[in-house]
């Protein structure tokens, strides 16, 4: 099921985000260096030719040689795309580009997205199985029934690699797996639960089929569609919907209701009424996962029935029913284990392991992200997306599921070392920002946008507002509202804008800031023009008075100046010196740099602090810190006259105690490669440092810039920290979604 469903966006919005830069969502890059002749001769010819003829001999071997064993492809024909229907190849392409990101994000696989032209499903059919030398797996999506039962199954028995239709399977694990967890609060056993499924089509039929593979009963559930119950002798039914056709006298979805245990719900809004719910068995359970509207609101299904334990495809409710959740991870195992298909075996083992993740304590940064603490009981009987235990568990075990049942070609041999493996793929920081931004919905802040006049400023207004992350408060003059109505926005009126020129609260802003400047050469009316003409000092004093809880700026002005500016209203918080944070993100770790924004030339004194307050944003990002204070001197060589505030630095963290690793000094290379770190046998870092406190402006603020720009890594930041309100200071170049993720990030508390 989507998890976008209780997310809007202007169609404006969605279009930019698909359009800005390179087009599109995916790209393909080299995993080999390609610098050299010599590279490039062992990448093609002549090297090449070594691999090709061991895979000649060994086809066995191109695993090991090529990316197949890492590569899933994702394939449409576009005839059922989401819920809009039958809208062509081409037209689903965002679509499978969409899956394929999500592949990569939550479990490492690489997924290329094909559309191919065709509703003939034999002519579809041959064109899948002849890229069976290409890839490790394949998954269909966005076909429409009964012919993705007829594919799905063909292509299993021709191809001797998982294929897996996730609107089907992934749907049915999912649902699996909570009805696990619900027979279990309700103290059920799955051979006597009875389930009534409303819906006939794709999904409804594997979760059905997987149920019962899992021990529910024949006899124990109805099916029905739009014209009722599927039962015995019914002739207006196709051969996979017979399968499942009752024996029964009941006709009506009212009446298959009555005293049933679960309602499994993939059919439309509002297929489902309170007074149907009322005549369930007690502590019914109902699965409403109609998108984007299910089939009974949870809030409905509750006042009916207080004692219902309720799940739907949307992220706003409990229990959300999200494939994602499954896909990527059933793929990770599978591929790991070269599986030659995905078994029901494999698909009750990734169901258990859901529902046992449900079942465990909560970690911290799950919690965190949704404002409480998550414990398992009726509004929670499926994990989080985010936790990012997933990528652990599940791939562990549906690998074993493979071993066990015949049909893994390269078995794992140290289950715990694989362990180790999958928790090395992922880079906490991804999960940790999706939890961020999960947080915010859960506790929701204003946060102003001082730059309300600018189009990708309330863009990202916009985007907060809609994504369900709080209350965009907006800087700007009478236009404001016009140009929120040409992005796209139906009702600009319910947006909050604050404009200097006829304000109300113009006069206690001009009285507290002339408050602090008037010592400083500053005449009333020198103020009153600011508060008036400046928007980073309007800005900043409405956050002063309490009217926002973070503020957000940078677009119009340098980093410094917008630092100036705010600095004549906001000051640093007591006992702390300001200072800027670059993280940069890669897909398997982060990096932290700082002090790259403030501080020409911070004392050892300083550096300490700002090692020991990059930690604490580090842990608050998911990272155990590892701190190196860096320079061009390695341990004294060479000796130079600008070393000693680093060699203060690290006598000041001597004498604190700290609770993490830090060393130095050191230059990058020695930091970050095991191999030079090596040559240092006495030095205090366990691994490669994740923490980097620059010696100076200069040299931070010129590696962050050159690392944003060439480095090719994802860079959020800076993050300003230590002021005693929260400010943050975007680059003049972000996008809208960078503003947002500065904004979550602020008043999340992990930029602070």
């Amino acid at each position: 099921m989507s998890d976008e469903a209780s997310i809007q966006f202007s169609e404006r919005e969605a279009l930019l985000f698909h359009s800005e830069g390179r087009p599109g969502k995916i790209e393909i890059i080299a995993s080999k260096p390609m610098a050299t002749q010599r590279d490039l001769a062992l990448a093609y010819s002549p090297g090449v030719a070594v691999p090709v003829q061991a895979i000649a001999d060994d086809p066995s071997t191109a695993y090991d040689y090529t990316a197949k064993g890492n590569l899933v492809a994702v394939i449409s024909n576009g005839t059922a795309i989401l819920g809009m229907g039958n809208l062509g190849a081409l037209a689903s392409k965002p679509v499978m580009e969409g899956k394929a990101v999500l592949f990569k994000r939550f479990a490492d696989v690489d997924s290329i997205d094909i559309e191919l032209k065709t509703e003939d499903v034999n002519r579809f059919i041959d064109a899948v199985e002849l890229m069976e030398p290409t890839f490790g797996g394949i998954n269909l999506e966005d076909i429409k029934a009964p012919e993705c039962f007829i594919i799905e199954q063909t292509l299993r028995e021709r191809m001797n690699i998982p294929v897996f239709h996730d609107d089907q399977h992934g749907t049915a694990i999912i649902c699996a797996a909570g009805l696990i967890n619900a027979c279990l609060l309700t103290g059920r056993r799955l051979d006597e639960v009875k389930i009534v499924v409303n819906g006939a089509g794709a999904a409804a039929i594997a979760c059905t089929e997987l149920m019962k593979a899992m021990g529910v009963r024949h006899n124990n559930v109805i099916m029905c569609d739009r014209t009722g119950v599927i039962y015995q002798g019914r002739e207006d039914v196709n051969q996979w919907q017979s399968a499942h056709a009752a024996v029964t006298d009941r006709r009506s979805l009212t009446e298959a209701l009555d005293g049933a245990d679960m309602f499994l719900g993939l059919s439309a809004a509002g297929a489902l009424k309170p007074e149907m719910v009322k005549d369930m068995a007690p502590s019914p359970i109902i699965f409403a996962m109609a998108n984007p509207e299910p089939e009974i609101r949870p809030e409905l299904a509750k006042a009916a029935r207080p004692d219902a334990i309720v799940a739907t495809g949307r992220s706003d409710y409990p229990n959300q029913v999200n494939n994602v959740i499954c896909f990527p991870f059933i793929f990770r195992g599978a591929l790991d284990v070269r599986a030659t298909g995905i078994n029901d075996a494999m698909k009750i083992a990734a169901a258990n392991a859901i529902a046992e993740l449900a079942r465990q304590r909560v970690p911290e940064e799950v919690a965190m992200a949704y404002g409480v603490q998550h414990s398992f009981g009726p509004e929670y009987i499926i994990p989080s997306p985010f936790d990012p235990r997933l990528m652990e568990l599940v791939p562990t075990a549906v690998a074993k599921a493979a071993m066990d049942s015949g049909v893994a070609t390269k078995p794992i041999i140290n289950m715990d070392s694989y362990r180790q493996t999958l928790r090395a793929r992922l880079n906490p920081t991804t999960s940790v920002l999706s939890l961020a931004y999960e947080g915010a919905r859960a506790r929701p802040k204003r946060v102003l946008f001082a730059e309300g006049e600018e189009e990708v400023v309330l863009r990202a207004a916009i985007s907060f507002k809609e994504g369900g992350y709080g209350t965009p408060v907006l800087v700007g003059r009478d236009d404001v509202y016009d140009r929120l109505k040409a992005l796209g926005v139906a009702n600009p009126q319910e947006y909050e804008v604050h404009n200097s020129r006829h304000s109300p609260l113009v006069p206690k802003m001009v009285d507290f800031v002339y408050g602090r400047l008037q010592r400083r050469g500053y005449l009333r009316r020198d103020v009153e023009r600011m508060i008036n003409q400046d928007r980073n000092v309007f800005g900043a004093a409405l956050l002063q008075l309490g009217e926002a809880d973070v503020m957000i700026t940078g677009i119009t002005r340098t980093w410094a100046e917008s630092m100036r500016q705010v600095k004549r209203v906001i000051d640093p918080e007591a006992g702390r010196t300001p200072f800027g944070i670059h993280v940069l993100v890669g897909q398997s770790h982060t990096v932290f740099i700082a002090d790259t924004t403030v501080n020409e030339r911070p004392t050892g004194e300083q550096l300490a602090d700002f090692a020991e307050q990059t930690a604490q944003v580090a842990r608050r990002m998911g990272h155990e810190p590892r701190v190196a204070m860096l320079s061009y001197s390695t341990f004294g060589n060479p000796k130079g006259a600008w070393v000693d505030n680093i060699r203060d630095a690290v006598s000041v963290l001597d004498g604190r105690n700290v609770g993490f690793e830090y060393e130095g000094e050191m230059p990058p290379d020695v930091a970050l490669n095991p191999k030079q770190l090596a040559n240092y046998p006495f030095a205090r870092l366990s691994g490669p440092a994740n923490v980097l406190i620059m010696p100076g402006l200069q040299s931070a603020h010129i590696a962050a810039k050159l690392l944003r720009e060439l480095g090719g890594e994802s860079v959020i930041g800076p993050m300003l920290i230590g002021m005693e309100k929260p400010v943050q200071i975007a680059p003049m170049t972000s996008t809208a979604s960078e503003l947002v993720t500065l904004a979550v990030l602020a008043a999340g508390g992990i930029a602070r």
